[in-house]
């Protein structure tokens, strides 16, 4: 099997590059690397996910598979008073992450863990998740996150996701709908959806 950007320990050799992105009113800049996923600027779900989610001052907010950090560092910087925890399987992706925070001078309302899912979080409850799901890893794992968000909400917390209508966002809407109360397409662009679930 090819390696994707969700390997745990990417053997790709690295070609680390800066990155700019205009995010929520603010000017951001990542280092990215081969190996992690949109390593060549913030790719549009993201972006659109960012812009979309409703996120309260104050909230405790998760990044579900954060990649370099783009979607946690920016709603970090835009959001008063927000606590984030970033998560990845993949190690080098994490070591981008922090370093990030550090570039964007986030890193003291960031928290960057190693973790498969919410394996290093067991146990933690959030206001909000972020998550642009890995695709390629196929709906069984897909899904089982989504099962596992709505474990690790508060009780009116939201799971935000981005998917492309052709990725299956039909199917992925269906199936929050075994977890949540409320599921809705809040925006549809360019073949992207965005999809809030609510209430567990």
């Amino acid at each position: 099997m090819s390696e994707h950007y969700f390997s745990a320990n990417p053997l790709a050799k690295s070609e680390e590059r800066e990155v700019m992105a205009e995010l929520r009113g603010h000017s951001l800049r990542f280092h990215t690397d081969a190996g992690v996923f949109s390593k060549k600027g913030v790719d549009f779900g993201s972006r659109l996910l960012v812009e979309t989610a409703q996120i309260e001052p104050g909230s405790r907010v998760l990044d579900l598979g954060c990649g370099y950090g783009a979607i946690g560092i920016a709603i970090a910087k835009a959001v008063p008073q927000t606590t984030v925890v970033m998560v990845d399987v993949n190690e080098r992706a994490v070591k981008l992450a922090e370093q990030n925070a550090r570039r964007n001078r986030v890193d003291g309302m960031v928290q960057v863990l190693k973790s498969d899912g919410f394996s290093a979080i067991h146990g933690q409850q959030f206001d909000c998740i972020l998550f642009n799901p890995p695709i390629r890893t196929g709906k069984e794992t897909i899904y089982r996150l989504f099962r596992e968000a709505a474990d690790a909400l508060v009780p009116d917390g939201s799971l935000w996701i981005v998917i492309r209508k052709q990725q299956g966002a039909a199917s992925a809407k269906k199936e929050l709908t075994s977890y949540f109360q409320d599921v809705d397409v809040v925006e549809q662009k360019k073949g992207y959806w965005i999809i809030c679930a609510q209430g567990h």
